[in-house]
């Protein structure tokens, strides 16, 4: 029987809740063309990381690893080479995960060297041949149907449930891969720490816009997203002035997110931000500008200047919560 292969992504020895979505795609196209699950870990020193996965199985049949110095940290010349090797030794026929920035930089090398397809941003399973994805900024989907010896492809993590735990199984170590980093080396590694939840698994989001002007300005941001919980995210306008890092970025060619809640502050609404944030349960839009585009998927707006409304809005959560 062949193999639909989820490659997952660990940090601090546990498995990143990301990949839970990713894993859920996977097992709906094991099942509807009748081929076994099975999830891969890569790393260094990746055992004891998978023998907790394991423990939980998330419906699969099997976890695999894969050692080598070369996949930490990251490259995607060295986990191409490993994803290929993992596919040589299992069988596997379609292979992927969730659509984070690591799988977007892998599986499309991987699958050139195999030239084979890959079905970016699924978010449903059809049929075992068939997947629907989003295009032209999210305005319209598409029906691929693909055929073909070997198949990639990413999940938007929005749009499936997260895999739930299940009976155990065991982890199977394959033969290190022979890789080749191409040139490429990792000089260092720059880590920013934060109390904050990660933007894509965050259940409150609150971004700023061009309209915020300066990165001092989302100090003010800040407070709003701490008293709320949530993770601080930014469109592209307010990344590319240098406002916030660009691993703030909200949109297609940032990160997706689906929250319970995600207030958009001086946020216009250009279609490839909404594309990375339309999928949220509830959507708070503050800007002055009545015609802004944000207002028209937004669930509560608000026409106001964000200098006047994000202070208010900060106090009545502070009463708020000393009244509770």
């Amino acid at each position: 029987m062949s193999t639909v292969l989820v490659i997952l992504e660990t940090a601090g020895g546990k498995l990143r809740p990301h990949c839970l979505p990713g894993i859920t795609c996977a097992a709906q196209i094991a099942a509807a063309s009748g081929k076994r699950l099975a999830l891969l870990v890569l790393g260094a020193d990746p055992g004891s990381t998978a023998s907790a996965i394991a423990a939980a199985g998330y419906g699969a049949t099997a976890v695999h690893t894969l050692a080598a110095p070369a996949l930490e940290p990251f490259t995607a010349e060295a986990w191409a080479d490993a994803i290929v090797h993992a596919i040589k030794l299992t069988g596997a026929t379609v292979i992927g995960g969730s659509a984070s920035s690591t799988l977007r930089d892998a599986l499309p090398r991987a699958a050139a060297m195999l030239d084979a397809p890959l079905v970016p941003d699924i978010v449903a399973v059809k049929s075992a041949d068939t997947f629907t994805r989003p295009v032209s900024s999210g305005r319209a989907l598409l029906d691929v149907k693909v055929a073909a010896p070997v198949v990639f492809f990413t999940a938007r993590g929005t749009e499936f449930e997260p895999a739930k735990p299940g009976s155990a199984v065991s982890v199977q170590a394959l033969a290190p891969p022979p890789i080749n980093n191409r040139g490429v080396q990792v000089k260092g590694v720059e880590k920013t720490e934060s109390s904050r939840p990660a933007l894509t698994e965050a259940k409150v989001v609150v971004s700023g816009g061009r309209g915020m002007r300066e990165g001092a300005n989302f100090k003010i941001l800040e407070q709003l997203t701490d008293l709320l919980g949530g993770a601080l995210g930014a469109s592209r306008a307010a990344t590319d002035a240098g406002m916030v890092p660009a691993d703030l970025q909200v949109g297609q060619t940032g990160k997706i997110v689906a929250p319970e809640l995600y207030i958009a502050v001086a946020v216009s609404g250009a279609i490839q931000h909404l594309a990375g944030m339309k999928g949220s349960k509830v959507i708070v839009a503050i800007n002055k500008d009545e015609e802004a585009p944000i207002f028209q998927v937004a669930d509560y707006g608000l026409a106001a200047k964000w200098e006047d409304a994000v202070p208010r809005l900060i106090d009545l959560i502070k009463a708020k919560k000393s009244a509770s």
